[in-house]
């Protein structure tokens, strides 16, 4: 959530100041230099750019980019770029995945092709399954020894580009992490209209060059053996689905769908920086909820607001943890490392922020449930006794009020019209536990 756009250059280089994790000789590494002078040519706001992974080595990749990400499952990184560039289609949405995500996802990645779903591809074929001791994938050459094949691999390897290709890609490359041309046609593949692929060949050092006795011109005389065409595989101008679909289903009076819910200023609140807070709870006390209408509030303030919340598989057992930022400024970075403030509700949420705890100082706050005990902070820990509010209150909603109160980070009057805002069967419940909370906001 967002106070609104900025203008933003396009940048010198795409790349955070962050090292590498990889193998040394890795073509990871290659590959993502050249994917960072490819950023370069497009010359693009790195905002309108979304870097899509999965698991992985290459899955390592997004953090080291000064784009937008999503990290996700094995092998589902496609349906994700998938659905973010139909719901944002101004987006340059590029998935970077593995030789093993074509197998595990590859139904997705044959749906994507022949959907002419506008996204890039970018397969970091290094024959094997690096992170995980160097087992067969799809794309393992037969005879190819591994960690699965000890007596060499019986199966065809997939021809990745020429399964996309045959199944309606766009544009479908083929090369190595050697290719001087290699950013230019990333580039190229990005601006060409529907599904792109680039099926990249390299080296993996650790697993596949050691059992295989493998080179760069063995990996060449493998593509030849195999006959397997590399360089710009196919490239037609074919119709990209999104654009298609809402040609083909305009907008009309009667749609079911429902537009974007717009929250307009009408509150200004104090606030003159980025201020995070982490509240932690367990499942069913509606922390998430709670900051989600905080978030609202912050938004009819004028702030900007992001939020990130953390849960298991599980229901209504476990923690429940959300990481909200609130900032006079757009916000770039949705990460907390070291939260200004700091809310733990329950034992269950106490186990999942032992590491904010441990690095706040002396400059933070912690606010907490008396039943809890000490924690081991050198932040001032303030407690926060609900034990006389009404047994049906939104608890995690009182607690909240009482901290975004006390530290007056919002005006009452934005959270109460956030919860006005709200289901009308919960509005009385929520108005009620906002009340009860910044009633304590000046005791804290």
């Amino acid at each position: 959530m967002s106070a609104g756009p900025t203008t933003i250059t396009p940048l010198a280089t795409y790349r955070n100041e962050s090292p590498y994790p990889f193998c040394p000789g890795c073509g990871h590494t290659v590959i993502l230099n050249h994917l960072n002078e490819a950023f370069r040519l497009l010359d693009r706001d790195p905002r309108e750019i979304v870097l899509v992974s999965d698991i992985g080595c290459a899955g390592l990749s997004d953090q080291y980019f000064a784009t937008s990400a999503f990290h996700g499952l094995h092998g589902r990184s496609v349906t994700y770029a998938c659905g973010i560039k139909l719901a944002r289609p101004e987006l340059d949405v590029l998935v970077v995945m593995g030789d093993g995500g074509t197998g595990i996802g590859g139904t997705h990645l044959i749906n994507a092709a022949r959907r002419n779903i506008g996204i890039t591809v970018l397969v970091f074929n290094n024959l094997n399954f690096g992170m995980t001791g160097g087992q067969h994938s799809t794309t393992t050459p037969a005879g190819a020894v591994t960690s699965t094949t000890t007596a060499g691999n019986l199966e065809r390897p997939l021809d990745v580009a020429a399964t996309a290709a045959v199944n309606g890609a766009g544009y479908v490359y083929r090369g190595t992490s050697f290719d001087k041309d290699l950013p230019a046609r990333i580039a190229e593949a990005v601006r060409a209209p529907g599904f792109a692929i680039l099926d990249i060949w390299e080296l993996c050092t650790a697993y596949y060059v050691r059992g295989n006795q493998f080179s760069r011109q063995a990996l060449f005389a493998t593509l030849d053996e195999l006959g397997f065409a590399t360089g710009v595989v196919r490239h037609e101008e074919v119709a990209d689905y999104g654009a298609a679909y809402r040609a083909a289903n305009p907008p009309r009076p009667d749609s079911p769908s429902l537009p974007p819910k717009g929250l307009e200023p009408r509150f200004a609140a104090a606030l003159a920086r980025r201020f995070e807070l982490v509240v932690a709870g367990s499942a069913g006390q509606k922390v998430r909820t709670a900051v989600r209408l905080a978030s609202e509030a912050a938004i009819l303030s004028g702030l900007a607001a992001s939020q990130r919340d953390d849960y298991p598989v599980t229901v209504q057992t476990g923690h429940s943890l959300s990481a909200q930022i609130l900032s006079p400024e757009p916000i770039e970075y949705t990460g907390v490392e070291t939260p200004d403030a700091l809310l733990v509700l329950s034992t269950d949420g106490l186990k999942k922020v032992g590491r904010h705890l441990a690095a706040m100082g002396e400059d933070g706050r912690v606010f907490a449930v008396p039943e809890l005990g000490e924690l081991p902070t050198r932040a001032p820990v303030t407690p926060i006794d609900l034990s006389r509010a009404p047994g049906k209150l939104n608890r995690s909603l009182a607690a909240l009020a009482a901290v975004l109160g006390a530290l007056g980070l919002l005006p009452k009057e934005a959270l109460e019209e956030a919860a006005r805002l709200g289901p009308e069967e919960y509005r009385a419940g929520n108005l009620a536990a906002i009340a009860a909370g910044w009633s304590l906001a000046s005791g804290l």
